[in-house]
C-alpha cells in the first residue's frame, strides 16, 4: 500500500516525465488503487502518458479496470473511444455484468461498442446477450456487430439465433452468413439453402460460396436441385461449392444423369473468370471430363505463366492426365504454341509414367510426334523416352544419333542406348559423340560407352589413349580405369608419366580404386607424392587417408613439409583422423605456421591425437592474446579430457 502511495503521488506531479514513470510502475506492482487515476490519464494529449497508462491499465486488469474504462466509451474524442475499445476487448471478459448491461444502453453507439467488445471474450455468457441484440434491436448496425461478434466467438451455441437471422436486412444477413460459415454447424444448412429462394444475387452468392466453406455433404443434393434454374454465374458458383464439399472423385459416385448434366456445367464454369471457380471446374472434370475438357482445359494451362502460375499449371496437368488420352491432347502434341505442346507432352508422360513398357499407344504418340515438332519439344519428348523406353524403341534412338545434331537430344539417345540398354551394336555411333562440341555431350558419351565396356570398346580406348590430344588421353584413361583398372594396369602405368597433370591426376584416383594396396601399388602411388602438380600430391594425399596402414605414416608427416598448404592440411586431417602419435611432434612444429587457418587446422588435430605432448602444446597457447587461437586450442583441450573419461 505505501507503494502504491508513492505512485499516486508520481500520478499527481506537474512534470509529465514523472507522471509517465508514475504509470508504468503503477502497472508494473499491480496498483489497483491507481486504476481510476490511470483511466483518467488515457484523456490526456500526451502519447508517452497515454502509452504508459494504457500499458499498466492491460497489466492491472480485473473489474475495475473494465468499470474505469467503460465511461471513456462516451468520449466525444474518437482516439478516446479506440483506445478504450482496444482496453476493453482485452480485459473486458473479467467483468462480463457490466459489458451485458451496456448492450441495452440507449445509446445505440453504446450498444455498438459492447457488441464489438463481446466478440473479444472468448466466454459463453457473450452468447445469450449477443443473440438477443441480433434478433430484438432495433438498430441495424447493432445487429450486424452482433452478428460479426458472434462469428468471432465461434460457438455452436450460437448457431440457433443466428439461423433464425438469416431473413433480416441484406446488410445484417452479409455478417450472419459470414458467422454462419466460421461457425459450421450442421443446423444452418437447412437454413442457408432456404433462403435461396428469397436472397438477391449478391446474397444468394456468399450462401452458395458458405456453403463450399462448411463443407457439409447434405449441402449438395440441396444446390443440385437448385443448379438448373440459376443463371450462369450462380450456377458456377454452385458448381464450385459443390466441387469443394464432394472432391473431384466424388462426382463418380453420380448418377449418369447426374454425372452428365453436371459435366456441361463444369465446362462452363471452366471458361468462368474467376481462378478459383475454374481450379474447382478442373478438380472436377479430371474424374468426369472427355474431350472438350481436355481441350478447354489446354486452353487454360496454354495463359498460364510456368514461373508465376507453377502451382496452378501443375494441378491442370495433372488433372488433364486422370483424364487420359483424347484427340485434344493428340492435337496438342503439333499445336504452333510451344507452351500448349509442352503442356501435352507433359501429360502424355504422366498419363503413363512408364509409356514404353505398358502403354504402347502413349509410347508411339510421342515417337511418331518426334520428327514433326519444334526443338524444344523433340527435347522433352526423347528425354521422358529415355527415361521409359526399353530395347523396342532402340530403332527410334539410333536414327536419332545418326540424324539428329542438337547436343541435349544427342545426349538422351546416348543414355538410353549407352548407359541404360548398354546395347554393343550401338557403340560405334555413340562413340563419335566423344569430340562433340560440347562437354556435357561428351560426359554423355563416356559415360554410355563405359556402361556399355565391351573388348572392342576398350580397344577404341586403347588407340585413343595413343592420341595427341591431351582431352582424348584424358577421356582415354577415365574410362579404361572404371571398365577395368587392373586389366588395363599398363595404360594406367604409362597415364601416371603424362606431360597432363590431370591425366595423372585421374590414373592416380584410379589406382586407388579398391585400396588394394600392394607392392606395385606403393610404387605406382607413393611415387606421385613428389609430383610437380600440387593437385595430383593432393589426391595422393587423400588416397593414403583413405587407404590408410601403418606404414604410410612416414609418407604423410612428409606430406605435412610440402610446399602447398593445402597438401598439408589434407596430411594433417588424415593423421588426426587415424590418430597417429607418431606425428604428434611435427605438428607442434607447425603451430608456427604462417597461415593461420593451417594453425587451426593442427590444434584441432592435437586435440583429437591426445597425449601429454600434444596437451602441453595446448596448453601454452592458452597463454596467447590471440581469442581464436586461444578457443580452437580450450575446446582441443576439452577433446583430450573427454577422452581420457
Amino acid at each position: 500500500m505505501a507503494e502504491c502511495t508513492e505512485y499516486l503521488a508520481l500520478l499527481n506531479s506537474e512534470d509529465k516525465e514523472v507522471i509517465r514513470e508514475g504509470a508504468f510502475r503503477a502497472g508494473e506492482n499491480n496498483c489497483v488503487e491507481a486504476v481510476d487515476q490511470l483511466a483518467k490519464l488515457l484523456l490526456t494529449n500526451h502519447l508517452g502518458i497515454q502509452e504508459a497508462a494504457d500499458s499498466s491499465l492491460r497489466m492491472i486488469g480485473g473489474k475495475e479496470t473494465v468499470r474505469a474504462v467503460l465511461p471513456l466509451l462516451r468520449s466525444d474524442e474518437a482516439p478516446v473511444r479506440n483506445l478504450s475499445m482496444d482496453i476493453l476487448r482485452e480485459v473486458g471478459c473479467q467483468d462480463m455484468p457490466s459489458l451485458i448491461e451496456l448492450v441495452h444502453d440507449e445509446d445505440p453507439d453504446i450498444r455498438i461498442f459492447a457488441a464489438d467488445i463481446l466478440g473479444s471474450t472468448d466466454s459463453l455468457l457473450a452468447v445469450e446477450p449477443l443473440c438477443d441484440a441480433l434478433l430484438k434491436d432495433p438498430e441495424v448496425n447493432v445487429r450486424y456487430q452482433a452478428a460479426v461478434s458472434l462469428g468471432e466467438l465461434g460457438m455452436d451455441e450460437a448457431a440457433p439465433c443466428l439461423n433464425k437471422a438469416i431473413n433480416d436486412e441484406e446488410w445484417v444477413q452479409y455478417s450472419v452468413i459470414e458467422a454462419l460459415t466460421k461457425i459450421g454447424h450442421a443446423s444452418s444448412v437447412d437454413a442457408l439453402v432456404k433462403t435461396l429462394d428469397s436472397a438477391s444475387d449478391l446474397v444468394a452468392s456468399m450462401i452458395i460460396d458458405s456453403l463450399g466453406e462448411m463443407g457439409n455433404v447434405k449441402a449438395v443434393s440441396m444446390l443440385l436441385k437448385r443448379i438448373d434454374n440459376s443463371h450462369t454465374a450462380l450456377r458456377n458458383k454452385i458448381v464450385k461449392s459443390v466441387v469443394k464439399i464432394l472432391g473431384g472423385k466424388s462426382l463418380t459416385l453420380l448418377s449418369d444423369e447426374e454425372r452428365a448434366r453436371f459435366r456441361e456445367y463444369l465446362l462452363v464454369a471452366l471458361e468462368d473468370e474467376d481462378e478459383e471457380t475454374q481450379d474447382a471446374a478442373i478438380q472436377g472434370l479430371a474424374y468426369v471430363g472427355g474431350e472438350k475438357a481436355s481441350e478447354g482445359m489446354l486452353k487454360i494451362a496454354q495463359s498460364l505463366d510456368p514461373d508465376v502460375d507453377h502451382e496452378r499449371l501443375a494441378v491442370t496437368i495433372d488433372s488433364l492426365s486422370h483424364i487420359g488420352v483424347t484427340d485434344a491432347l493428340k492435337k496438342g502434341v503439333f499445336d504452333e504454341d510451344q507452351k500448349v505442346a509442352q503442356v501435352a507432352v507433359q501429360v502424355l508422360s504422366r498419363i503413363s509414367p512408364n509409356a514404353c513398357t505398358e502403354d504402347l499407344e502413349v509410347c508411339n504418340l510421342l515417337i511418331d510426334a518426334f520428327w514433326r515438332v519444334g526443338l524444344q519439344v523433340q527435347r522433352q519428348i526423347v528425354a521422358i523416352a529415355a527415361e521409359q523406353a526399353n530395347e523396342s524403341s532402340k530403332d527410334f534412338f539410333i536414327r536419332i544419333l545418326e540424324e539428329h545434331t542438337d547436343g541435349t537430344v544427342l545426349k538422351s539417345a546416348a543414355y538410353l542406348l549407352g548407359e541404360k540398354l548398354q546395347l554393343e551394336e550401338c557403340a560405334h555411333l555413340i562413340f563419335p559423340l566423344l569430340g562433340h562440341q560440347y562437354d556435357d555431350v561428351k560426359e554423355a558419351a563416356l559415360d554410355a560407352c563405359i556402361a556399355i565396356g565391351t573388348t572392342e570398346v576398350q580397344d577404341r580406348f586403347k588407340e585413343m589413349f595413343e592420341s595427341e590430344d591431351p582431352l582424348n588421353r584424358l577421356m582415354a584413361t577415365y574410362a579404361l580405369s572404371r571398365i577395368d583398372a587392373q586389366d588395363n594396369i599398363a595404360i594406367l602405368k604409362k597415364a601416371l608419366e603424362d606431360e597432363i597433370p590431370d591425366i595423372r591426376k585421374v590414373a592416380v584416383e584410379a589406382m586407388a580404386e579398391g585400396c588394394q594396396v600392394d607392392d606395385d601399388w606403393r610404387a605406382l602411388v607413393l611415387g606421385r607424392l613428389n609430383d610437380e602438380s600440387k593437385d595430383v600430391r593432393l589426391t595422393v594425399v587423400e588416397i593414403l587417408g583413405k587407404c590408410f596402414n601403418e606404414s604410410f605414416v612416414k609418407e604423410l608427416v612428409g606430406a605435412l613439409d610440402d610446399e602447398d598448404d593445402w597438401v598439408k592440411i589434407r596430411a594433417v586431417d588424415a593423421l588426426s583422423e587415424h590418430r597417429c602419435q607418431e606425428a604428434v611432434g611435427k605438428l607442434i612444429e607447425m603451430l608456427d605456421n604462417p597461415n593461420r587457418f593451417v594453425v587451426m587446422k593442427v590444434i584441432e588435430s592435437l586435440g583429437i591425437i591426445g597425449g601429454s605432448d600434444a596437451f602441453r602444446a595446448l596448453l601454452a597457447i592458452t597463454d596467447s592474446d590471440e581469442y581464436e587461437l586461444v578457443s580452437a586450442a580450450e575446446n582441443a583441450i576439452n577433446n583430450i579430457q573427454d577422452s581420457q573419461e
